[in-house]
């Protein structure tokens, strides 16, 4: 069932896909926040097909942190689950992503047009200033800004380096930097092309605010301290999960 479920869900993808990103393309001329709904309809979609035929739902926990005022969402970066999903659970964003990423046929134009903050990561100090110069302007739109911190996915256990790119755009733009632990990597690993039904569970932390004399990186840390004890609560439920985190959760009632 799980090779039929995920057939049907590739299907649909191939069939879905062109139409959204054929209206991405005709609103290209349109203001950048109509023509957003174009591919937050698309992720949507993907997120209803998963859930759907694909029986891999979620829950979210926290929601009532999620600030009034656009943010910056931190989050965890396992699995390709969580660009999807973030679009539904927060406001319209922006993403912070590589610029090779941008050529890509099809999906990097599609991408292109979503406003995203595009930096070279081998240069590293052009890369900041163009996170901060471009945040300032998609914050002028109202637009939240997701940064993945890890700067690629992770394996379901494993704490990537956190990178203080989410934490200054925080302090510079003035913006709230929220924390998201998930565990989506359990159900969909890297470059996987089966998803795994079950329940995602994503967890929402209270915002960190920018402070006098509090720097990027106590803010990352903060953030990091906070994320990876959540992901270590929710963690080995999925069939990908860790030994460590199966073991942990196994424990537990006989700890109790």
């Amino acid at each position: 069932m799980i090779w039929i479920r995920n057939l049907i869900y590739w299907l649909l993808l191939l069939i879905v896909t062109p139409l959204c990103f054929l209206g991405l393309f005709i609103a290209a001329p349109l203001p950048r926040r109509t023509r957003h709904v174009f591919g937050e309809s698309w992720a949507k979609i993907m997120l209803w097909l998963l859930v759907h035929v694909v029986g891999l739902k979620y829950k979210v926990i926290g929601a009532e942190n999620i600030p009034s005022e656009p943010s910056i969402i931190c989050s965890k970066h396992q699995s390709g689950w969580e660009t999807l999903a973030l679009q539904k659970i927060f406001p319209s964003q922006i993403y912070v992503a590589k610029r090779e990423l941008l050529w890509l046929p099809f999906f990097g134009w599609g991408l292109a047009l979503m406003n995203p903050i595009a930096i070279n990561r081998s240069d590293r100090t052009r890369a900041n200033d163009r996170m901060l110069q471009q945040g300032l302007e998609r914050k002028k739109h109202g637009f939240w800004i997701t940064v993945f911190p890890e700067g690629t996915r992770t394996k379901p256990g494993v704490a990537g380096k956190y990178k203080h790119g989410a934490a200054r755009m925080s302090r510079q733009l003035d913006m709230p930097l929220v924390p998201v632990a998930h565990n989506a990597g359990e159900f969909w690993p890297r470059n996987a092309f089966l998803k795994y039904p079950g329940e995602i569970t994503v967890v929402i932390g209270p915002a960190i605010r920018p402070q006098d004399g509090v720097g990027p990186e106590a803010m990352t840390q903060q953030a990091q301290q906070w994320i990876e004890a959540q992901q270590r609560e929710i963690g080995g439920v999925g069939p990908f999960a860790h030994p460590d985190d199966k073991r942990r959760r196994l424990d537990r009632p006989a700890a109790a």
